[in-house]
């Protein structure tokens, strides 16, 4: 439990050291995640059955051969690409906008370093320090973000 809690208090600091904005990142981050498993389970478990059933209900048919049995095949095929092919436009939005997320926090950043500036001065780092963290650490969140759903969603591509 102890650990949870050392994780938990790291988590929040490294929230509060870069800003608002990477609760943003962080949904984007979950929704996305959510989105590849369910589209990996979906592969896995659910579509080996629909692609069972389109073989058997083919394999079922008498006629197979006549222009009209290939146009029911072809869209028994297209309604199951359709279903591969769900929430991967949206997967791979995802992850092209966590970059752009975090160049929102790179701004929101660089703003809180000029208000630091233009009330204290320019005279002390120290204090233009925590708007230079505040412009970094979204960016560096949303670039890991991306990453990590570019590597996932291209493997999920290929297996669709």
């Amino acid at each position: 439990m102890l650990f949870l809690i050392e994780i938990w208090e790291s988590v929040r600091d490294f929230i509060a050291t870069g800003g608002d904005v990477l609760y943003v990142v962080a949904g984007a981050l979950f929704f996305m995640w959510m989105l590849m498993i369910e589209r990996f389970w979906f592969l896995s478990v659910t579509f080996p059955t629909i692609h069972k059933k389109i073989v058997s209900d083919w394999d079922a048919r008498s006629d197979t051969t006549s222009w009209y049995a290939h146009r029911i095949r072809d869209a028994w095929v297209s309604e199951a690409a359709d279903r591969l092919n769900e929430r991967v436009g949206l997967v791979k939005t995802l992850v092209a906008m966590c970059p752009l997320i975090g160049l929102l926090g790179t701004v929101t950043g660089m703003i809180a370093v000029f208000d630091t500036m233009a009330t204290q001065g320019t005279s002390n780092p120290r204090l233009m320090a925590a708007g230079i963290s505040m412009a970094t650490i979204p960016t560096m969140a949303g670039m890991v973000a991306a990453l990590s759903g570019l590597f996932f969603s291209s493997r999920l591509e290929a297996k669709v």
